[in-house]
């Protein structure tokens, strides 16, 4: 019982933390850092990795990780698993009420170097502003999710941090690409990761 609190009061936190972050993103106080990081990361980044970037955006989907719960919910073989669900539907809730109602435009269209002919469907659900980003939630909360299980798994201690580090660097990757290709800004990435954090937590009440 005392570590359910536990998961429920960091939960919160992180919660208590996204919504202050996104007072100050809705006070446009971060415009100018975000205009050039994004210019810096677009300088710095060939576009010959434009392509292999945008695989990142299509494992990002709704879909996909959609299909990676569940995946974790069947090998969990425990029917109060399949209530992880709920944090991630509600997360996805904050995300849509975050895009209609936080007046936070996108990047301009001269920043998109997405290039894959192809888009999953929830891909063109666009309720209209960016922040925050869907893909940076849904990649920490699957991503918290992956380190529960490894920490509580009997995997030796070498395999443990070889699974952590590659999840971190695939994050490192996700979270940057966002930015990279003119999708997202940075504090659309930054707030989606907060709020993937808070759902993660909570979603452990339910492994």
């Amino acid at each position: 019982m005392r570590k359910k609190l536990f998961w429920i009061v960091i939960s919160l936190l992180f919660l208590f933390i996204f919504i202050a972050f996104t007072y100050f993103v809705k006070e446009d106080f971060f415009n100018r850092i975000d205009f050039d990081i994004t210019v810096k990361l677009q300088d710095k980044l060939p576009k010959k990795y434009d392509e292999f970037l945008s695989g990142f955006s299509l494992i990002g989907s709704f879909e996909i990780y959609a299909g990676i719960i569940l995946l974790i919910v069947l090998l969990n073989r425990k029917l109060l698993s399949i209530l992880i669900f709920v944090p991630f539907a509600g997360a996805h809730i904050i995300e849509i009420f975050g895009k209609y109602f936080v007046h936070h435009p996108g990047p301009p269209h001269m920043f998109f170097r997405y290039n894959i002919d192809f888009l999953f469907p929830s891909s063109y659900v666009q309720p209209g502003y960016s922040y925050p980003s869907g893909h940076s939630m849904r990649t920490v909360f699957i991503t918290f999710l992956f380190f529960n299980l490894i920490i509580k798994s009997k995997l030796n201690n070498l395999l443990k941090t070889a699974f952590i580090v590659g999840l971190l660097v695939f994050n490192l990757i996700m979270l940057s690409s966002r930015v990279t290709l003119g999708e997202h800004w940075t504090t659309d990435v930054v707030g989606g990761a907060i709020l993937g954090v808070s759902a993660a937590f909570f979603s452990f009440l339910f492994l």
